[in-house]
C-alpha cells in the first residue's frame, strides 16, 4: 500500500505539501510497476486528464522508437504550445523535443532504475528537466495534444489552468500511427531535415509575423540572440516564454516551432547555437 502519512514540513514549505505527496506517490507507483509487476515500460496519466481517441495508438507506435533510440528517454502526449491557435490541422505530425513535457508520458524500466535511488522529495517534474537527469536526452511529442486537463483544483490551485491549460486543444481524429512510417523521427534524419528547414526559412521579426508580412512564406524564422529577445518574441507570438533548466517549453536545439495564422514559425537561436544555458530562467 502507498504511504498516506502526513508529511511534516516547516512553515514556509507547508503550502507545497501536495507536491511532496505527489512525488512520494509517483515513487511508490513506479516501483510497483517496475519491481512488483516487472513491466518493461509504463504510461503515466494523472487522474485529471482526458485522453484522445488515438492515445493508446500513439504510444503503441512510438514505443519501438523509444526502445531503439538511446537518445530518447520519453514519449509524451503533451505539447506545451498546444493551444488551438498555435497548432496546425496535422494531427499526424510528431516532433523530437529537448523539453520533458509530462502530462501523459511513457518511459522504460531502464530510466526508472536510473532515477529511483535519487528521486526527489518534491517537484519531481522540474527535477527531471535538470541536465543531471536529462543528460541531453530527448522526448517525442505531438503537434496536437493527446491529453487535456480538466483539473482546475489541483495542487497548483488553478495557477496555470485559467491562463493556459484550458485553451489546450485535445486531438479528436484517430490517427493510425501503428500503420505509419515514423522513421522520419530517427535522430540523424530528423536533425538534418530540421536544420535545413529552420535555417533555410526567411527571417521575420515577431511583430512582422503578427502583422502577416510576406504571407506567401509558409515557413518563417524569428531569430533570438539572448534570453530577453526570446521572452519578448514569445510574448508577442503568444507562446510559453518560460525556461526549465534553460530549456524553453517544446524546444529542440533551442528552436520552438509552432503554427501561427496558417504558417509554420520557428523561434530560433543562431545556427551557431551550441547548447542551453541553465542560468536562463
Amino acid at each position: 500500500q502507498p504511504n498516506l502519512k502526513d508529511i511534516v514540513l516547516p512553515w514556509p514549505q507547508k503550502k507545497f505539501v501536495g507536491y511532496y505527496k505527489i512525488a512520494r506517490h509517483y515513487k511508490w507507483a513506479l516501483n510497483q510497476i517496475f519491481h512488483t509487476f516487472n513491466y518493461s515500460a509504463v504510461i503515466i496519466v494523472e487522474d485529471d486528464l482526458d485522453v484522445a481517441p488515438d492515445f493508446f495508438e500513439y504510444f503503441a507506435a512510438t514505443y519501438q522508437l523509444l526502445h531503439s533510440d538511446p537518445l530518447l528517454w520519453c514519449v509524451s502526449a503533451w505539447n506545451d504550445n498546444g493551444k488551438s491557435n498555435l497548432v496546425s490541422n496535422e494531427p499526424e505530425k510528431l516532433y523530437r523535443t529537448d523539453f520533458f513535457p509530462g502530462l501523459g508520458w511513457m518511459i522504460e524500466r531502464s530510466v526508472w532504475l536510473e532515477l529511483e535511488s535519487k528521486w526527489p522529495d518534491t517537484f519531481w517534474d522540474d527535477w527531471m528537466r535538470h541536465p543531471e537527469q536529462r543528460k541531453n536526452r530527448e522526448c517525442i511529442r505531438p503537434e496536437i495534444c493527446r491529453t487535456s486537463t480538466f483539473g482546475k483544483k489541483g495542487v497548483s490551485k488553478g495557477l496555470y489552468f485559467d491562463k493556459h491549460l484550458k485553451f489546450i486543444q485535445l486531438n479528436s481524429a484517430f490517427v493510425p500511427f501503428t500503420h505509419m512510417d515514423l522513421s522520419y523521427l530517427q535522430k540523424e534524419q530528423y536533425d538534418a531535415d530540421f536544420v535545413k528547414i529552420v535555417y533555410g526559412a526567411p527571417v521575420l521579426s515577431a511583430s512582422e509575423v503578427v502583422s502577416g508580412v510576406r504571407p506567401e512564406e509558409k515557413v518563417v524564422r524569428v531569430q533570438y540572440a539572448n534570453k530577453d529577445e526570446f521572452k519578448r518574441s514569445a510574448k508577442t507570438l503568444g507562446i510559453m516564454d518560460d525556461f526549465k533548466a534553460g530549456v524553453p517549453r517544446a524546444a529542440y536545439r533551442g528552436v520552438v516551432s509552432f503554427s501561427f495564422k496558417g504558417r509554420r514559425v520557428h523561434l530560433a537561436p543562431p545556427a551557431t547555437w551550441t547548447g542551453y544555458d541553465v542560468t536562463w530562467t
